[in-house]
């Protein structure tokens, strides 16, 4: 689970770490040095499979711009700005990417799959270049797609630079239908990710003293983190009566005897996320606590127990649900209980579709992966969540990362 928010207070900032603690992670080794990064002909192989079903459906292309997709195809790996950078992958012939001039050489150092580059210089238009591309490629008129992350300003300015020659539509089903079933390749990757962001909890469990506050045990983790070979993604702690809040509280929270410790981490390897959850409590935990976290690994268990090929995912977010209003909680996603989804897809981003949550009709199939995470949320108490990776495969789940085995010993 990701969230959003101040470091300083226990909530985390995507895309940005705590500063790395200088000292205590001298006795941790890199785990990702054989870490092999998705090849040219496995993303050729994607385009290929994306063109075949452009075909298909008579869409002339697809527009994608800076974001993870556009790594998943290409290889690009860029950010997002007023300036415009995007590929378009024709049903037919070469990729294009067009870019700033200037970002040119930095946009072509991760550029995985040709070399037709078109720059557009500060006083010229990147629509219309994007235009020129898809008239070069044949496609002169109806529909194209775009991804629902592209912002409104480049599907406006294709429209205008074409004068209205293309129908727009959306691309979502297209990228999801390359994207969904991960391949060994990226199933390798994902696990030297979970196995990273498990070794540094590792660490930080033995290493947390009372009187730390979160930002500082999250500085802890992402310096454990880069110390194990993974670039840390985000590292959310939650203390006492913040853990009953999934992405945390801006209270001022410090470890004490008897705090509940949520800790919610991920990290990338060669692009693909891992994202786990511990909880446990500094010294002896309550009765109540006890009952709690044992509720929620039942929850885990019955999440991966329910999970068998050509079930809708949808099912497992209503297993979990049932079996926690029978134990008194919710019901449905009413609090004192479970407020959030069973668990989310994970990939290149760390919520990928589909969704473990009522309702999301799609088939289990080998390939796909998801989180595991059904919390339990006590408002002005405690909260408690464990999360664990897994993927499915043609006889049943198979998880990145053993469950934590009790509230004593929880990683």
């Amino acid at each position: 689970m990701a969230a959003t928010g101040a470091a300083s207070t226990g909530l985390m900032l995507p895309g940005r770490s705590a500063q790395a603690a200088p000292a205590g992670v001298s006795g941790l080794a890199s785990l990702t040095a054989g870490a092999k990064p998705i090849s040219v002909e496995e993303r050729l192989a994607r385009i290929a499979k994306l063109q075949r079903l452009m075909v298909d459906q008579k869409i002339g292309a697809l527009i994608l711009e800076s974001g993870s997709s556009l790594d998943y195809f290409t290889g690009v790996q860029w950010h997002r700005s007023e300036r415009t950078t995007a590929a378009v992958i024709p049903a037919r012939g070469d990729v294009v990417v067009v870019t700033p001039a200037f970002e040119e050489p930095s946009v072509r150092e991760t550029l995985a799959v040709g070399g037709d580059v078109r720059p557009w210089n500060e006083h010229e238009s990147p629509f219309v270049r994007l235009v020129g591309a898809l008239r070069d490629r044949g496609v002169t008129s109806g529909p194209i797609a775009f991804e629902s992350t592209t912002r409104l300003f480049i599907v406006d300015g294709v429209r205008e630079a074409s004068a209205g020659a293309y129908r727009v539509v959306s691309g979502d089903a297209l990228v999801k239908a390359v994207r969904l079933i991960k391949s060994p390749a990226e199933l390798a990757l994902m696990q030297v990710a979970n196995n990273v962001t498990l070794a540094a909890l590792r660490h930080v469990h033995g290493n947390v003293r009372i009187g730390m506050r979160p930002d500082e045990i999250a500085a802890m983790t992402n310096a454990a983190t880069v110390a194990l070979g993974g670039e840390p993604g985000f590292a959310l702690v939650l203390l006492n009566e913040a853990s009953a809040y999934p992405h945390g509280s801006h209270q001022p929270q410090t470890l004490r005897e008897g705090s509940v410790i949520l800790m919610d981490v991920g990290c990338t390897v060669h692009g693909y996320q891992s994202d786990i959850s511990r909880t446990w409590v500094m010294g002896q935990p309550t009765a109540k606590q006890r009952k709690v976290w044992d509720t929620v690994k039942r929850g885990q268990e019955l999440a991966l127990a329910t999970a068998k090929p050509g079930t809708p995912v949808g099912a497992i977010d209503d297993a979990v649900r049932a079996y926690y209003e029978k134990e008194g909680w919710g019901p449905g996603y009413r609090l004192p209980g479970l407020s959030h989804r069973t668990g989310h897809g994970i990939g290149l981003d760390g919520h990928e579709p589909p969704y473990l949550v009522h309702g999301d009709a799609t088939p289990l199939a080998p390939g796909m992966c998801f989180s595991d995470e059904p919390g339990i949320y006590i408002p002005g108490e405690f909260g408690i969540r464990m999360e664990d990776c897994w993927y499915m495969t043609e006889t049943g789940p198979k998880l990145f990362t053993e469950l934590a085995r009790s509230i004593e010993d929880p990683i």
